[in-house]
């Protein structure tokens, strides 16, 4: 069992989550915004992050950033719901500087649980010191409603 901390703006991605994690016997705490959940990531002890890119104030990059500052070797997996085209030069693909900047994959929403579980346990059997190098972006089909 490991301790994940979901920091999503999304009350409803919050809930479906923490339900598929605690399903596979996981302790799930959550916040909703960057600040909130810098103050719960400090007072805790997680094995492992699932942040949201885009939130209001503080946005995911920027919480991941200063999560690694506090402790480098948590992983983290780096989820949005934002649709990005890398066809288009002009648009920057988030989720790919996700990975680059220290993530250990990301997950285009909506995904299917399954393949978060698959990232999950990923994460949580990896060396720690594998996990500061970033990792993998994922095009992950649809949100599946088996939970």
């Amino acid at each position: 069992m490991a301790s994940i901390l979901i920091i999503d703006d999304d009350k409803a991605v919050q809930i479906i989550v923490k339900l598929l994690l605690e399903r596979d016997n996981h302790e799930v705490t959550c916040a909703g915004d960057g600040p909130s959940a810098l103050r719960v990531f400090r007072d805790g002890r997680f094995d492992l992050l699932i942040v949201d890119i885009f939130m209001p104030g503080m946005d995911g990059l920027e919480t991941m950033k200063r999560v690694h500052e506090y402790r480098s070797d948590v992983p983290i997996i780096v989820i949005s719901g934002h649709a990005f085209s890398t066809k288009n030069a002009r648009l920057p693909d988030f989720l790919s500087m996700s990975t680059r900047l220290g993530a250990f994959c990301s997950l285009r929403k909506p995904f299917k649980s399954a393949v978060l579980l698959s990232h999950v346990t990923r994460c949580l059997d990896r060396p720690a010191a594998a996990t500061k190098h970033g990792g993998t972006t994922s095009e992950a089909g649809v949100i599946s409603p088996e939970l």
